[in-house]
């Protein structure tokens, strides 16, 4: 994975509450073996009208939401099934950071398990965040060497993130990579194990 340590990027907002898997990724298209390809199928069922032509009404697919990297929702995103593909979904379709009142536990960690920022933040930062996201062309920055968000308008907000997945995020360590930090200590037992 890249290190991830400042991302400056356009805000696109979802305000709907329990967002979950189910609907980040429809299941008949968890069939696929890949980690790639998945944006497409991003928010499927609200993306696509039957005749798999865009939805006009969906938030993604208003004009001034092109190109963003920052999706901010609300109440419980990520509930529902525990699937992997959501955070893959999100990350391939180009959102590197999602911003919520809070997440789902498991959607939580596999978002950073594949190198993609959930930022929890107060409800009224989230009003003002899906307000401000109405604009074509805001955006904010995301520090989280400093652990801040901030736009240029002055709004700043801090955010905490648990030690050791802010180590991971900003070394671009994955769980192979921390493993593989002990590789002598790893190599000195197999070699005890040997010749005993």
């Amino acid at each position: 994975m890249e290190p991830f340590i400042i991302h400056a990027g356009k805000v696109a907002g979802l305000n709907r509450v329990n967002v979950d898997t189910d609907q980040i990724i429809p299941k008949q298209f968890l069939k696929r073996i890949e980690r790639t390809g998945f944006g497409r199928f991003l928010f499927y069922d609200w993306r696509y009208l039957d005749d798999e032509t865009l939805n006009p009404e969906f938030e993604l697919n208003q004009p001034e939401n092109a190109g963003a990297s920052i999706l901010v929702a609300n109440e419980n995103f990520g509930c529902g099934s525990s699937r992997e593909h959501a955070p893959w979904a999100l990350q391939d379709y180009g959102f590197q950071i999602i911003i919520a009142p809070n997440f789902a536990d498991i959607f939580y960690n596999n978002c950073l398990k594949n190198g993609m920022l959930p930022i929890t933040l107060e409800k009224s930062d989230i009003e003002y965040l899906l307000e401000k996201s109405k604009s074509a062309d805001y955006s904010c920055t995301v520090n989280l060497k400093e652990q801040t968000i901030k736009d240029e308008e002055g709004f700043v907000r801090s955010y905490s993130i648990d030690h050791h997945w802010r180590e991971m995020l900003l070394n671009g360590w994955d769980e192979i990579d921390l493993t593989l930090a002990y590789e002598d200590k790893i190599d000195r037992y197999e070699k005890q194990t040997v010749r005993a």
